[in-house]
């Protein structure tokens, strides 16, 4: 593993409090392995065995119920799965597969539950990390519940315009069909809130998506600090 990639791993806030050995000894037992795009790394009702970090790349954490399919989140370096089944040695309630060449760090579930029983500054940071991702669901739900789909689309466009390197412009990389599932849409549910958007200056080609008129998106979005608010 690169330095630079440790050191960001270590000043994650599930790690950071953690002691020096403790630190330590899950990294040495875990393993660092790259995967090409397309790969399903973890599949829900499966025993949960390790504790993954995104290092690099794209993850995608889906569900699935016969046929039907739905993208519930996504997770960029350096972001982890899935903690609640590793500390309760349960099974996973999600899959997750690569939606681009990815890098993973692997921490065998064991040494993550030992950790938490010998390191109190670990195990404050595992229950503040508990806690942050029960807040998000409640605001996911608040956010699927409470506003139409080209509410959500509008909202997630000001949260992302802030990672661009271009204020007005926003470069998907995944599919539209993953940014419909994960906004709790159809892809043709999408493609009508976009055509709402359009009147508001926002305009899509490809994999590219370009807002005119930043003020007036806010006006119609009405972002909601209790729903799209930080941790």
């Amino acid at each position: 593993m690169k330095p630079e990639d440790a050191d960001a791993i270590r000043h994650l806030p599930l790690f950071r409090e953690a002691k020096k050995e403790t630190f330590a000894r899950m990294m040495r037992t875990g393993l660092l392995q790259r995967f090409p795009p397309g790969v399903t790394i973890i599949n829900e009702a499966d025993r949960a065995d390790f504790l993954h970090v995104v290092v690099d790349g794209l993850v995608e954490m889906f569900a699935a119920d016969g046929e039907r399919e739905t993208t519930i989140s996504l997770v960029r370096p350096m972001g982890t799965f899935i903690l609640a089944a590793v500390l309760n040695d349960q099974a996973y309630l999600q899959s997750a597969r690569t939606l681009g060449k990815s890098q993973l760090l692997m921490i065998p579930a064991e040494h993550v539950r030992s950790a938490l029983g010998a390191d109190a500054g670990f195990r404050t940071a595992v229950v503040t990390e508990l806690a942050r991702g029960y807040r998000c669901t409640i605001k996911e739900l608040k956010n699927q519940k409470l506003r139409t789909g080209a509410e959500r689309l509008a909202n997630w466009l000001i949260q992302n315009m802030a990672h661009s390197r271009t204020e007005s412009i926003i470069e998907l990389d995944f599919e539209k069909r993953k940014l419909s599932s994960l906004l709790g849409m159809t892809p043709e549910t999408l493609s009508r809130a976009f055509a709402t958007l359009k009147d508001l200056g926002v305009s899509s080609a490809g994999s590219s998506i370009h807002v005119g008129d930043v003020e007036t998106l806010h006006r119609f979005a009405r972002p909601n600090p209790l729903i799209d608010g930080p941790e």
